[in-house]
């Protein structure tokens, strides 16, 4: 698909960063650029339209959820235009009130996510979006808080996957990604 190609053609690498040894896809690019941002943002509302919609008994999203930081970048733009509530997902002690939490391991050890104990209502259907999965800890975590509240996670939504590493089969849900890589 050419809007795939696209969007492919504006991500970077940035080799040994943040640590030697890996290789960093950079998304920023795609947001620096309105056309390509807008063409990512259509990608995704197509694709949960026609795919991800068609096949759910719902046939709507409730609640889309953005993983901190880089899903705060995309989640709120897509739940806008689904006429969806967003729901942050936060490493501990950044939200206020009453959060529940899940912990999730990270390749040099674990680490913990926090949503606000009242933000999804029982049987809302919600959508889980980040920029990229690798191992697919983090995204796990927030599917755990998603099932936590009762809710029901239609679809784990990614910019990049890192097939490799094969992070989507951790997860309890189907996974889109734009971008699928071996490397």
């Amino acid at each position: 698909m050419a809007d795939v190609e696209f969007i492919k053609s504006h991500l970077t690498s940035h080799p040994d960063f943040p640590k030697k040894g890996i290789v960093f896809l950079d998304i920023f690019p795609i947001l620096r650029n309105p056309l390509a941002f807008e063409t990512l943002i259509t990608h995704l509302i197509h694709h949960i339209t026609s795919h991800t919609l068609a096949i759910s008994q719902a046939k709507k999203v409730d609640v889309v959820v953005g993983l901190d930081a880089r899903g705060f970048l995309l989640g709120p733009i897509i739940a806008l235009r689904l006429g969806a509530a967003f729901v942050p997902v936060r490493k501990v002690g950044k939200l206020p009130g009453q959060c529940i939490s899940a912990t999730y391991e990270k390749e040099y050890g674990t680490d913990s996510f926090e949503m606000q104990a009242d933000a999804i209502k029982p049987g809302q259907n919600v959508i889980i979006v980040d920029d990229l999965i690798a191992t697919g800890g983090s995204a796990k975590a927030a599917g755990e808080l998603v099932a936590k509240q009762g809710a029901k996670t239609l679809e784990y939504l990614f910019i990049v996957e890192l097939l490799f590493l094969q992070g989507s089969s951790k997860l309890d849900a189907p996974v889109y990604s734009v971008i699928q890589s071996d490397d």
